[in-house]
């Protein structure tokens, strides 16, 4: 059983029975949606996030960069490796420091499926 979250992406093509999946369990994602690049595989299901965003100085009028790095939570039913760019959606914490779920792979998006993205 597939379930749409409603985020405009389309639906990943492999089957998985996790209860933590946003599309084939009951994981809600709600909030922000983030963007970024994995740059860590390490643990079981899930990642490490870099996200680099520009911050703005007000004394001296300029954009800085700044990056930060987020603990996220990976389905089994979306193919992720390090250094893919994805999308990852804010949802319950599933951990101490896993507050976020990958929603969408860009840099490998899936052959088929429903959605507008």
């Amino acid at each position: 059983m597939v379930r749409d979250p409603g985020l405009g992406f389309p639906l990943p093509d492999n089957e998985c029975n996790d209860k933590n999946c946003p599309y084939h369990g009951h994981l809600k994602v709600r909030g922000i949606l983030l963007e970024g690049t994995i740059v860590s595989r390490k643990m079981q299901k899930a990642g490490v996030l870099l996200r680099e965003y520009l911050h703005y100085n007000k004394k001296y009028q300029r954009y800085e960069r700044r990056r930060s790095k987020i603990s996220v939570y990976i389905p089994p039913c979306i193919p992720v490796k390090e250094g893919d760019w994805v999308v990852a959606g804010e949802t319950r914490p599933l951990s101490k420091t896993i507050s976020f779920v990958v929603v969408y792979n860009k840099s490998n998006p899936p052959k088929s499926g429903g959605g507008d993205a």
